[in-house]
């Protein structure tokens, strides 16, 4: 891609726009210039325990532009998934949250407890043994497994915390069976996030802060990609990081001024 100024991006939320409930410099003024030259965009977030009501609230709150529209979640794509490869009244039971349920309920699937065919599985603050008997059992006796994103931590306001692989990694252990990750790095989310805009692989940019799954997400999609040093990715570990993904990004930006500059065709890298 000669002229980086692309016809549309996919770009990460937390530690690419924000941290917790702090937004990092230069967020703002970036979607804004974004919307003044009409180029699309759609934020694609693993979490799943949001709706995308409460993730364009949250930015709002911290003066990034946001409508619900604009967001694409793991729990979105595991509904889209779910609707378009398994019969209508398929029944699915959820280890998950708020965000992964109304999902799922806004493409019609009937959430039970009772002989599910799937298990659809995302991050559950309230997972306890009960709950992970539930899901063995459900699997042991053949129900598909698909997990919303496999990220083994998250950052919360109190510190790291285990994230929904941890709670699938137990799962995985007692049912030795692998799920279908729909998340980042699985391409599942960034093809469904790329129809949403109408846009081809070869057009837009992914945004990130995290090889192992933005960049890795965006190269399996057949996507261009960018490196933010914002979050995970810092200068001291960024080559680190991209040796153990297996990725090259088309550049790294230190900031997000430097994204933007590039991104809407200030500048050339």
């Amino acid at each position: 891609m000669t002229n980086m100024k692309p016809k549309a991006l996919l770009i990460d939320l937390d530690g690419t726009l924000y941290h917790g409930k702090r937004r990092i410099e230069g967020a703002d003024q970036w979607i804004q210039e974004l919307q003044a030259l009409h180029i699309p965009y759609l934020f694609v977030t693993n979490n799943s325990s949001r709706t995308p009501e409460d993730v364009a609230a949250h930015l709002l709150d911290m003066g990034i532009p946001a409508v619900k529209e604009d967001v694409y979640t793991s729990a979105i794509a595991a509904a889209q998934y779910v609707k378009e490869h398994y019969p209508i009244g398929v029944s699915v039971a959820v280890i998950g949250e708020y965000g992964l349920e109304e999902a799922l309920k806004e493409v019609g699937v009937e959430i039970t407890e009772e002989n599910p065919e799937i298990v659809v599985q995302g991050i559950d603050r309230a997972f306890d043994y009960g709950k992970l008997a539930k899901a063995v059992n459900w699997i042991r006796n053949g129900a598909s497994y698909i997990l919303t994103n496999p990220d083994l931590l998250l950052p919360s306001d109190t510190g790291i915390m285990p994230g929904a692989g941890t709670l699938s990694a137990a799962i995985q252990a007692a049912t030795q069976t692998e799920p279908l990750v729909m998340g980042k790095p699985s391409n599942i989310i960034m093809r469904y996030a790329l129809s949403r805009i109408n846009c081809e692989p070869q057009d837009a940019i992914v945004v990130g802060d995290n090889p192992l799954t933005d960049l890795r997400a965006g190269q399996a999609a057949g996507c261009d990609t960018i490196l933010v040093l914002t979050g995970l990715a810092t200068s001291d570990n960024m080559d680190v990081l991209l040796e153990q993904a297996g990725v090259k990004p088309y550049c790294v930006c230190k900031d997000l001024y430097e994204a933007a500059a590039v991104t809407t065709g200030r500048c050339s890298q």
